[in-house]
């Protein structure tokens, strides 16, 4: 076999990248090329994760090959190198790529590298990521979730450490972070300094990007490149798999399609055109598989092992307006899902084999959440029957009771506070369904509120909530009001362990739940 295609193929370790100090991509040939080679500039991440493929990700600072390899173990001793891929200015100096072929494997590492384009002398340093794989056996599983980062004008400000409870994530050791939407604020500015009430000043790292609302496609990419210069969210996401979600701020807040702005801030008003920019920089910017078959689609699921599946919602892109949400019939004005989501979502549960079924949803259930006069969110504030947004969520409920369907979970964040809410049929004015819970977490990084109001249709009580003090709304990240959920699935009794946690790691409320067996 020729050299030239043992580098390609990467069959030996030993003739990899640390072996390789005289040759075509050793350290002398990167001390030649210094100030022509590319940079990682962003980091590494992975997500989307199947038993036998996962999404990995990274971005250059200009045009470039991607060369990403693939390895069993941390030492690349034995490794694979994947197809290179363009990096290029029509997709943000992006790279993704979906490695495929990981069947039996409990652990991926890998390593990325970028080549300038015609001259294989000039090559960046490795960044590596790892993540675990999902179980096909029974195992003990653990995820983390929240959502809400950079909200509020509260960016990274470097002298109190960054986005630190990404950190305390990281150090949890889960098996994938399910990111539950408002992944970046592209409609809200920051202010380099912003003084607090006791006297401090919060001091943002301001990029261009963050210094205006979002409208052209570079300005949407922009919102995401800021959080990933947070060296706390590069570690996160080098070593822990995301499931990323989107909800209204990646785009403009409370958006929902065939909106017509009525902000001055915004030279264009067409949010369908806007959304479509946000889309467009919200999967170039997170580890996101699209399918061939439908690519305009965010909705997808995934299984971890026997005990687990996970069922992510796109609660953003199909709705009707919001409206006073008091309609008392089925019509595409009270979409929440859409048809053809909601339908997929009924299916989907029943193939699904999995013990628990979490359903990640980018908005809360019960929740009242205003739009001015009308309502963004299902709930109406009327205790009634199901009107508006309710009707197709009651129609999910009863279904998922006809179908004996067991151990339904919801998970969510959205509203910028922490809580574990008990839905029953006892407590509701619609009956036709099976008792359920619903877990809230966040903000991660951004302003603290609430808590909400809860409307009472589907019979919520609240069994746990940490919010701000009465009186005192929009808290910094500095006040200790930041919160994510841990998601602990044993093995053996396939009990599911719901912690919810504050940014420093300690534990706010647990609650064990045990799977009703069929």
């Amino acid at each position: 076999m020729k050299r030239r295609d043992l580098l390609t193929t990467g069959i030996k370790g030993g003739l990899g990248l640390a072996g390789l100090g005289t040759g075509i991509i050793g350290a002398p040939a990167i001390v030649l090329a210094e100030g022509r080679r590319p940079e990682a500039v962003s980091g590494v991440m992975s997500g989307d994760v199947l038993t036998d493929r996962a999404m990995l990700w990274s971005r250059a600072d200009r045009p470039a090959i991607m060369q990403v390899d693939i390895s069993k173990t941390p030492d690349f001793a034995q490794f694979r190198r994947l197809p290179p891929v363009a990096v290029l200015p029509e997709t943000g100096l992006v790279g993704k790529l979906d490695a495929t072929g990981l069947a039996g494997w409990d652990h991926l590492y890998y390593r990325v590298r970028f080549q300038s384009p015609g001259d294989h002398r000039a090559l960046s340093a490795p960044v590596a990521g790892s993540l675990p794989l999902p179980p096909t056996t029974a195992r003990n599983v653990r995820f983390v979730w929240s959502g809400d980062v950079a909200g509020q004008g509260w960016g990274i400000d470097e002298s109190r450490g960054g986005m630190t409870i990404f950190e305390t994530m990281r150090k949890a050791r889960p098996d994938f972070f399910l990111h539950s939407g408002d992944t970046v604020y592209a409609d809200g500015p920051m202010e380099e300094r912003v003084a607090l009430e006791d006297g401090s000043v919060w001091q943002n790292v301001v990029t261009p990007a963050k210094q205006k609302v979002a409208e052209t496609l570079e300005e949407y990419r922009g919102q995401h490149a800021y959080n990933l210069l947070d060296a706390n969210v590069r570690a996160l996401y080098a070593d822990v798999p995301m499931l990323a979600q989107w909800d209204d701020h990646e785009t403009v807040n409370n958006w929902y399609p065939g909106e017509l702005l009525d902000d001055d801030r915004y030279r264009e008003k067409n949010v369908s055109l806007l959304s479509a920019r946000a889309r467009q920089a919200f999967v170039e910017f997170t580890p996101t598989r699209l399918s061939s078959s439908a690519p305009d689609r965010l909705y997808r699921r995934f299984p971890y092992g026997p005990g687990l599946e996970v069922f992510m919602l796109d609660m953003r892109s199909y709705r009707g307006p919001n409206s006073a949400n008091v309609q008392t019939s089925s019509s595409p004005a009270t979409d929440f899902l859409g048809k053809t989501q909601f339908d997929w979502l009924k299916q989907a549960l029943l193939d699904s084999s999995a013990t628990w079924k979490i359903i990640a949803a980018d908005m809360p259930v019960g929740l009242v959440v205003a739009d001015g006069d009308h309502f963004e969110a299902i709930a109406n504030r009327d205790d009634g029957a199901p009107k508006g947004r309710e009707l197709e969520l009651a129609r999910l409920l009863r279904f998922i009771r006809d179908n004996a369907i067991q151990n339904v979970v919801w998970f969510t964040a959205d509203v910028h506070y922490t809580a574990a809410h008990h839905y029953s049929p006892e407590r509701a004015a619609f009956k036709a369904f099976t008792p359920f819970w619903e877990f809230v977490s966040g903000p991660l990084h951004a302003g603290t509120f609430g808590p909400g109001e809860l409307d009472a249709t589907f019979g919520p009580k609240v069994v746990f909530q940490k919010a701000p003090p009465d009186g005192q709304k929009n808290l910094p990240p500095s006040r200790g009001y930041q919160f994510f959920g841990q998601v602990d699935l044993d093995g053996e009794s396939e009990a599911l362990t719901v912690t919810l946690k504050d940014s420093a790691g300690t534990a706010l409320h647990r609650q064990v739940l045990t799977p009703t067996r069929a």
